[in-house]
């Protein structure tokens, strides 16, 4: 295994201390070591003309300004914390943000996306996501214990910068997850990975979200993003609400969850035996 320079590892560190998020942690490392890779120097030893030139470059290529502002964040932290060299950071420029109008879907939309997501686990991921307005990294977290039915609340515990905070729980978004935790029973993380103690991976989501979107015929390019942003415009509309209650009622009448009944009818019926109480935390009714 290749050891780590001092360099990365006191950048790592620097993150460490202001508690920036693995994620990011991960983006401005891999920022940086782009950055040296492509004048095969070590970054210490570049400058400001240097970051000036890969600028240029990255913007010659089409790069999306979202990623060259990522770049640029990385840089003026390396700089800036970590080389501690203060006149630098703030002689990077960002890059200006296009004026443009963001892509939202209507109610029906939302229907025939969630509709067409094949996977239970993803299309329920997904509806909490558009019903409480998530990002992808706080539905992919959140755990049983995190939905509250007797305050009618969700605990997002690893917000954005690491914030916590609650998020309202509706009805028919409660009916949905009882429905779920009854067909799947998960223990730890509501919509687990591989593995039950690891939370299903983001890009689970957003693999499902093309699919989607294809199998709908819907011609915008629906991200989960997309989906949080929609929901303050659609939430409130009522036909959504019920009708993608009704998508679930329908798909809970599928033949698989008939033997899945079945089966724990005759287990119930055995002697000794006794019903699975329900999560404690989503409630009974």
């Amino acid at each position: 295994m290749a050891t780590m320079s001092p360099l990365r590892r006191r950048m790592i560190e620097d993150m460490t201390i202001r508690n920036l998020s693995p994620a990011t942690q991960q983006s401005y490392i891999h920022a940086v070591a782009k950055f040296s890779r492509y004048f095969g120097r070590s970054p210490d030893r570049l400058g400001l003309e240097d970051v000036r030139a890969t600028q240029v470059h990255l913007a010659s290529k089409g790069v999306a300004w979202g990623s060259l502002n990522q770049v640029v964040c990385a840089l003026r932290f390396f700089y800036g914390v970590t080389l501690d060299q203060a006149t630098i950071p703030e002689r990077i420029a960002y890059a200006r943000e296009p004026r443009k109008l963001p892509t939202v879907l209507s109610a029906d939309e939302v229907v025939r996306f969630l509709e067409s997501v094949s996977s239970l686990k993803a299309r329920v991921a997904l509806t909490t996501a558009y019903a409480a307005g998530l990002r992808v990294s706080e539905v992919a977290a959140l755990k049983v214990r995190d939905i509250d039915s007797g305050r009618m609340v969700m605990r997002i515990e690893h917000g954005k910068a690491g914030k916590e905070r609650y998020v309202m729980l509706s009805a028919p978004l409660l009916g949905i997850l009882r429905s779920y935790w009854r067909l799947t029973r998960p223990s730890l993380y509501l919509f687990p990975g591989r593995t039950s103690d690891k939370p299903i991976e983001p890009t689970v989501l957003h693999a499902a979200c093309r699919s989607a979107a294809a199998a709908a015929g819907l011609d915008k390019r629906v991200s989960v993003h997309v989906l949080r942003r929609s929901s303050g415009l659609t939430r409130g509309s009522p036909p959504i609400c019920w009708r993608a209650e009704s998508t679930y009622a329908s798909y809970k009448c599928c033949s698989a969850t008939r033997i899945c009944r079945r089966r724990r009818a005759i287990r119930g019926s055995r002697p000794g035996s006794s019903p699975t109480p329900p999560a404690p935390w989503i409630g009974s009714r």
